[in-house]
């Protein structure tokens, strides 16, 4: 193996001779460089050798001389700042900010030109020294000569604001001088802008707008006091635009926020005759939109809003429906529950954005006053009767499914659903069975609505109801297919009705004329033929009939009355005048719907078929009926409503009422079952909630009848107390 090669170390020598440099060097070359700054400084610059500067500032750098030519400068720099400082205090008014403006413009022209010549120095010698690099130090040196000055200093600042001033107040001010002048204080570095400038700004801006919002509110009304604000505010957004540094724009916006709105928040809103309540009252959707706009930006400021709002609608809602007056008209009252709701619902969706927390309130609003008063599910109920018999003639399918909607929003709103169901199956039925009913799609579409909302349960029997009209058409054609023999003579159209489904009535005797009597008994005798383990019981007080009549003249004319009606009038063929109790022993038809019906054949004008003695508008006792032989109508077909009260009465109000009661018992009962099965064992407060929970989509459940309910499911052994604590219960199996 040949041995390995010796490692060889190199090694550079310094020159044996020593570079000999003119002791004099530094400072002749100072001494040009010196010069070349003041040429710069006043302007003439174009006759030096930029290059030449150049070398000679890099020389004296590479010499070591780096320190001189750093002390130089900033000794030469202040000199100038010195004078240029003395001729901008010796500017005279406004030709203080432009001669400001002009040398400092010249300043960073010189600046830049001084930087180029020094560049090998901040590169070198001013990064090892760390040391300030010319440009910041040109800035530094500029703010503590020129802007620092005492005779400068508190001058500017007092310019400038007195400028911000008479811009305020309507003057037109030099906007680009302003512009360069706060650029030149951001330069200079943040703390400069926000110290000089910004903090006196804003501390000042707070004493102008305080003052002139206490004049505001003393002398304007609330639309124009937020427009005036408004226009504040977007003036102040449009400053910062044009001449102040953006930081700025939130700083400047809340202090007008906070003297302008914030502060007077409540006087603004609680205004006299112009507040948030006029607003609301008169529609004003512009000066809700800006004070929503305005408030919207100041802490609690929608909230206040949406408390005054919620306020009052509760107080008018409580006035609509606690007013005896209004509640005289069930379908009136509440057309004007959703003329409110439209009104606000535009209120919220013009002027306050669509927002949720504002709808929520009006929710929240309309579910407290609607369940003021106890007789509501009854009027929307006969609200959605009246527009289904008559009010959606001619209504197009759209127009049609917004007013369901709109009542189904105010179905929402009750917390008795229950109640509402009971009058709705009420009054379906009687439309139903007196034909009625405007359209079947717009029945069948609420169904569908109720059903959405509430659940099969809610509707299954009202879906029946439609089920028994279909049947008993087609239970008729059989009737009259298996009995020819009765095309001649009265015909009989029979809608059987489901027990369940239908709302129980009790079931009224009548006495019906012979010829009627004996056709039922054919329907019957077909009816149980057909139909095996079926009972029929006659609901004589829900039907009608059409019969033809002759008056004195010979005049004829067919009327459509009721069942009732028609047994009355039957009596007249075998008789001229009959007494009330005549009537009533022939008919048998109960007091109370005798008397309505004889007024309604005897006292409604044009529709008067008989008349009585003596004259009157009640029907007494002692009252004896006639034919009326002078009765006439431009129409041969003429219409005999019975008198009704269209609300129900106090007794039968309480009746309505108990009936929902006892059908709220059972499924208070099965709530309770259902959650003592999956819960087992279960307080009684935590019972109370939970069952509560469970039936608010129907009614609002009572606590002492769930009370008395867990007492009974106790008697049946389907709960038991524990033993220790007498609050707890145990399901039993």
């Amino acid at each position: 193996m040949s041995n390995p090669q010796k490692k060889r170390n190199f090694q550079i020598e310094a020159f044996k001779h020593k570079v000999v440099v003119d002791p004099k060097y530094a400072d002749k070359t100072w001494k040009i460089l010196e010069h070349a700054i003041h040429e710069i400084y006043n302007h003439n610059a174009s006759g030096l050798s930029f290059e030449e500067l150049y070398r000679n500032a890099y020389n004296m750098v590479l010499h070591k001389f780096g320190e001189k030519l750093y002390s130089g400068l900033v000794t030469t720099m202040t000199a100038h700042l010195k004078d240029i400082s003395k001729s901008i205090e010796d500017a005279q008014g406004g030709l203080f900010l432009e001669e400001l403006n002009r040398k400092w413009n010249d300043h960073n022209k010189a600046l830049q030109m001084i930087r180029d010549i020094l560049m090998y120095m901040d590169r070198t010698f001013i990064q090892s020294t760390r040391k300030t690099p010319v440009h910041e130090l040109g800035l530094i040196l500029w703010r503590d000569n020129v802007i620092y000055s005492s005779k400068i200093r508190s001058r500017l600042l007092d310019t400038l604001l007195e400028l911000v001033l008479r811009e305020r107040t309507g003057e037109v001010i030099n906007r680009g001088l302003m512009r360069n002048i706060i650029k030149m204080l951001m330069d200079l570095g943040s703390s400069v802008y926000q110290e000089e400038f910004e903090q006196p700004f804003l501390e000042v801006s707070a004493e102008f707008y305080k003052g002139e919002s206490q004049k505001f509110i003393e002398c304007c009304d609330c639309g124009e006091y937020l427009k005036k604000a408004e226009r504040r505010l977007n003036e102040e957004m449009e400053r910062v635009t044009h001449y102040l540094d953006a930081k700025s724009e939130a700083k400047i916006t809340n202090v007008v926020e906070k003297e302008m709105i914030a502060n007077h928040m409540l006087a603004l809103v609680h205004m006299e005759n112009s507040g948030l309540v006029n607003m609301l009252l008169d529609d004003k959707y512009e000066d809700l939109g800006r004070m929503y706009n305005l408030f919207r930006r100041v802490p609690n400021g929608l909230s206040t809003v949406r408390d005054v709002m919620t306020s009052h609608i509760r107080e008018i809602g409580k006035q609509l429906v606690t007013d005896p007056e209004r509640l005289k008209d069930p379908v009136e009252f509440v057309q004007r529950l959703l003329d409110e709701k439209d009104k606000y619902d535009k209120i919220i969706s013009s002027a306050f954005n669509n927002d949720k927390t504002f709808q929520n309130a009006l929710n929240s609003s309309f579910e407290y006053f609607i369940n003021l008063n106890a007789r509501s599910p009854e009027f929307i109920s006969l609200f959605v009767d009246d527009k289904l018999r008559k009010g959606l003639k001619g209504v197009s399918e759209e127009d049609v499914e917004v007013i369901l909607d709109k009542v189904m929003m105010l179905f929402r709103y009750l917390q008795e659903k229950d109640v509402f169901e009971k009058y709705y199956k009420q009054h379906l039925a009687k439309r139903l069975l007196s034909g009625k009913t405007v359209s079947d799609d717009a029945e069948r579409s609420l169904i569908v609505k109720l059903k959405t909302e509430c659940g099969y349960q809610f509707t299954s029997k009202l879906e029946g109801m439609f089920t028994d009209m279909k049947t008993s058409q087609d239970t008729m054609q059989g009737f009259y297919a298996s009995h020819p023999e009765l095309g001649e003579g009265p015909t009989l159209t029979v809608q059987v009705l489901t027990t369940g489904s239908w709302p129980t009535q009790p079931s009224v005797t009548c006495n019906l004329p012979a010829e009627m009597s004996a056709l039922c008994e054919k329907f019957r005798s077909y009816y149980l033929g057909t139909h095996t383990g079926r009972r029929l019981s006659w609901q004589t007080n829900m039907g009608t009939a059409d019969i033809k009549a002759t008056f004195g003249k010979g005049q004829k004319h067919e009327l459509n009355v009721s069942t009732y009606q028609m047994c009355v009038l039957m009596l007249f063929n075998n008789s001229d005048r009959l007494s009330y109790k005549e009537i009533e022993q022939a008919t048998e038809i109960p007091a109370s719907d005798l008397k309505r019906c004889l007024q309604s054949l005897a006292c409604v004008k044009g529709k008067n078929v008989l008349r009585k003695e003596p004259m009157s508008k009640d029907i007494g006792e002692d009252d004896a009926f006639f034919v009326n032989d002078k009765f006439t109508s431009k129409f041969y077909k003429v219409k005999i409503g019975t008198v009704v009260a269209q609300k129900e009465s106090e007794p039968e109000k309480q009746e309505t009422r108990q009936r929902v009661e006892e059908d709220r018992k059972p499924q208070i009962e099965a709530a309770i079952v259902r959650i003592m099965k999956s819960r087992r064992v279960l307080d009684h407060n935590n019972i109370i909630t939970e069952v509560t929970k469970q039936l608010q989509s129907r009614f609002l459940a009572n606590p002492t009848e769930i009370k008395k309910r867990i007492e009974s499911l106790i008697e049946r052994d389907f709960l038991e107390r524990d033993n220790v604590d007498r609050k707890l219960y145990r399901y039993l199996a």
